[in-house]
């Protein structure tokens, strides 16, 4: 059974740094691209970055509003993707979801983790 959840989450000040944990389990994980999306209220769910499978040829993309503030990396071994928030801003504030996806298979999501920032 896959199984997806999300961790990190908080509240921080403007400014500040947070790092989101996603812990899989239930599936193949190296060999699955795993994203991170969030959504704030009354807003769609939007993609944040997507990191490929291990041995894809894709590459790391990231929304155009996070980038050079947020990094999303892997760790096969542990089965878990992460998201290292710097430069919170007010506008960050939103539920955090990861998910995994491969080829027809999934999405599959997590629960998500609140993250709010404080201006």
């Amino acid at each position: 059974q896959v199984r997806l959840v999300e961790s990190g989450g908080g509240l921080e000040q403007s400014g500040g740094s947070l790092r989101l944990s996603c812990a899989a389990s239930g599936f193949t994980f190296s060999s699955a691209t795993m994203s991170w999306h969030r959504q704030a209220p009354g807003q769609e769910r939007e993609l944040v970055a997507r990191i490929p499978s291990t041995g894809d040829i894709g590459i790391i993309t990231y929304a155009d509003s996070v980038k050079g503030r947020f990094t999303i990396s892997r760790d096969n071994a542990k089965n878990t993707v992460y998201l290292q928030m710097n430069s919170l801003k007010p506008e960050d504030t939103a539920m955090y979801y990861c998910s995994a996806v491969r080829g027809f298979w999934g999405p599959y999501w997590g629960q998500g983790t609140q993250v709010t920032v404080s201006s």
